[in-house]
């Protein structure tokens, strides 16, 4: 069974950091694409990065392009995201997902 867990939200002032922690347990790390989405209060939910293990490519939602970046430790199974200059527009439920798989979601708030 496919596992994810979050970890690393939190409340933050606007210019601040966090770095987003995403524990995956069930499968194969080293074969896969997984990345993170948020979702921000009364909004849907967004792509924010991905990032594939096959080329190594990796996605960022324009809005966040310059400021997040994703990564992984394989040895942890392990996937980050660090997220820099926060704005409040980040504010959101973060959640991991792989393979129509979802962890639980970590919120980050990020105040003016």
């Amino acid at each position: 069974e496919v596992q994810l867990v979050e970890s690393g939200g939190g409340l933050v002032q606007a210019g601040g950091s966090l770095r987003l922690s995403c524990a995956a347990s069930g499968f194969t790390f080293d074969d896969y694409a997984i990345g993170w989405s948020r979702q921000a209060p009364g909004k849907g939910r967004e792509g924010v990065s991905c990032i594939s293990s096959t080329d190594g490519s990796v996605y960022f939602l324009d809005s966040v392009k310059g400021r997040f970046t994703i990564s992984t430790d394989n040895a942890k199974n392990t996937v980050y995201l660090q997220m820099n200059n926060l704005k409040p527009d980040d504010t959101a439920v973060y959640y991991c997902n792989t393979g129509g798989v979802w962890g639980q979601g970590t919120l980050v708030t990020v105040s003016p």
